[in-house]
C-alpha cells in the first residue's frame, strides 16, 4: 500500500507540476484532465480489479500501452530487449532466425534470415505464427513471442504457422533448433563478364566495411564491369551502415535527411568522397521486404542517377526510432522523426518505387503476399565476408527473373561505356 501511494503520490505531484507549466503556457486542461483520469483509472484498477497486480507489472502495462498506440516501431525495452537490439547490431544473437512483426494481433513472418534454422526448415514471407510449442501467441506482446522463441542453443522449439498456398490458408508444423545466429551481412560472388554480385541481408555495424572488402575481393578476381546489389527482403539496420554504403558509390551529395518535429532534430548527411566503385553501372534489386537503411540506399542512389532499380516497390518504413537509456537498464525506443531521400522524397508508408518494375523470381514468397509499412497498425502515414556458390547464383539466372532482368541490362550497358564518366544504363 506504501508503493501505491507513493507512486500515486509522484504521479499526482506530476500532475501539480503539469499544472504549474500549464499556467505559463496558457494552461492545457485537456491534457491535466487526462492526468487525472489516469490516476482515478489506476486506483480503481489496484483496488478492484479481480486479481491482485503489482505496481511495477501494472505501470509496464500503461508505458506499453502508451508506446503500442503510437506506431509499430516504438516500444519500451527491457533490459533482455537492449541486449537483444544490441545483438542484432553486431550480427550474432541467439534464437530460429527470423525477421517478424505484429500485425492485427498476428505474428507475421517480414523475412527469413539467410543461413538461420528458420530459412533451412523452409519458413517464408507472410507465413503467420499461431503456435510456439503448443502454446498460442495470437493477440501475444511481440517481444514476448521474440522471448518465447529465443532459448538455449541446441534446444527445441516447434511452430504452428498458417500458410496461404493458391489462395487457401494451409496449416503447417515446422521443428526447429535453437542456433547462435551470426548473420553475414554481406555476400558476394563474380558472374560471367566481368558483372559482381552483392548481397547484403542486413546493416550491421561492420556492413559498409565489409562492402569495401567485398568490391575488392571481386575486382582482385576479374575487373569489374558492372554490379548487381541485392537488397531484396533486407529489414534494414543501424543507420551509419547505410550511409557508408552509399558513400562507396557516390563521392559527393546529400546521401539522407532526417527531420524531427523540431528543427533542432533535422540532420543532413553527405558522401565522404570514399567512393571505392565510381564508374561501373549499378543494378539495385529491391522488393516488398526491403525497408528503412535499405530503402535509403535505394532511394539515394536512385536520385543520384547511380544506380537502376529493379523490383517490386520498397516495404515503406521511412521512421526513425532514437534509442533512450532510463534506470535500471530499461530503454525507451521511440519515433522521433523520418527519412528523407536527397530530392526530398520521404520514404513512410510509400516506399521507394523501383526504376524498371519486374515482378517474379522473388522467392521464396511473391510481391504482393509481402507485408509492407502500410500494412502494420498505428502506421506513420507519409561476421566475416562470405563468398556465395558461384553454381548458386549462375543458376539461379534461369530461376530468378528480377535478378536474370539486372544481368542482362548490365551485360548489355557494357556496350554503352562512357569515357568521362559513369556508365549509362538507360537511353536519355
Amino acid at each position: 500500500m506504501k508503493t501505491t501511494q507513493s507512486i500515486l503520490g509522484f504521479l499526482l505531484s506530476t500532475s501539480l507540476s503539469f499544472l504549474s507549466q500549464a499556467d505559463e503556457q496558457a494552461r492545457d486542461v485537456e491534457s491535466l484532465e487526462a492526468l487525472r483520469a489516469f490516476i482515478e483509472v489506476y486506483e480503481h484498477i489496484k483496488g478492484e480489479y479481480v486479481e491482485e497486480i503489482d505496481d511495477q507489472t501494472l505501470l509496464n502495462h500503461a508505458i506499453d500501452g502508451m508506446l503500442t498506440k503510437l506506431d509499430p516501431h516504438s516500444g519500451y525495452l527491457k533490459p533482455r530487449d537492449v541486449s537483444s537490439l544490441r545483438d542484432s547490431t553486431t550480427g550474432s544473437f541467439g534464437g530460429i532466425g527470423i525477421e517478424m512483426d505484429l500485425v492485427d494481433g498476428l505474428i507475421k513472418v517480414i523475412t527469413p534470415i539467410d543461413d538461420s534454422p528458420a530459412s533451412r526448415a523452409g519458413i517464408l514471407a507472410k507465413d503467420i505464427i499461431t503456435h510456439v510449442n503448443n502454446e498460442t501467441v495470437r493477440d501475444i506482446d511481440l517481444r514476448k513471442a521474440v522471448e518465447i522463441l529465443r532459448g538455449p542453443i541446441g534446444s527445441e522449439v516447434e511452430l504452428n504457422i498458417l500458410r496461404k498456398v493458391d489462395g487457401e490458408a494451409k496449416e503447417l508444423t515446422i521443428s526447429l533448433e535453437r542456433a547462435v545466429i551470426r548473420v553475414t551481412s554481406v555476400k558476394h560472388e563474380i558472374l560471367p563478364h566481368g558483372i559482381g554480385y552483392i548481397r547484403i541481408s542486413q546493416f550491421q555495424n561492420r556492413t559498409g566495411s565489409d562492402l569495401v572488402k567485398a568490391i575488392s575481393k571481386l575486382q582482385s578476381r576479374e575487373k569489374l564491369k558492372g554490379l548487381i546489389l541485392d537488397l531484396r527482403n533486407n529489414p534494414g539496420g543501424v543507420l551509419s551502415a547505410a550511409i557508408e554504403v552509399v558513400d562507396a558509390f557516390i563521392n559527393e551529395g546529400l546521401v539522407v535527411t532526417i527531420k524531427g518535429r523540431d528543427e533542432f532534430l533535422e540532420s543532413e548527411y553527405e558522401a565522404s568522397n570514399t567512393a571505392v566503385l565510381g564508374q561501373e553501372p549499378i543494378v539495385i534489386l529491391i522488393n516488398g521486404g526491403s525497408a528503412s537503411a535499405s530503402e535509403i540506399v535505394a532511394g539515394a542512389l536512385q536520385d543520384h542517377e547511380r544506380a537502376v532499380l529493379i523490383g517490386t516497390p520498397s516495404f515503406g518504413k521511412g521512421s526513425v526510432q532514437t534509442i533512450l537509456a532510463l534506470e535500471n537498464d530499461y530503454a525507451l525506443k521511440l519515433t522521433t522523426a523520418l527519412y528523407y531521400t536527397p530530392s526530398g522524397r520521404s520514404i513512410q508508408a510509400k516506399g521507394i518505387q523501383p526504376t524498371i518494375q519486374v515482378s517474379g523470381g522473388e522467392a521464396p514468397v511473391e510481391p504482393d503476399s509481402q507485408v509492407r509499412e502500410t500494412d502494420l497498425p498505428k502506421h506513420l502515414e507519409n561476421a566475416e565476408n562470405a563468398d556465395i556458390s558461384s553454381d548458386r547464383v549462375i543458376n539461379s539466372l534461369t530461376q530468378d527473373n528480377q535478378l536474370l532482368h539486372a544481368y542482362n541490362l548490365l551485360r548489355g550497358s557494357q556496350l554503352l561505356t562512357r569515357s568521362d564518366g559513369p556508365r549509362s544504363l538507360i537511353s536519355p
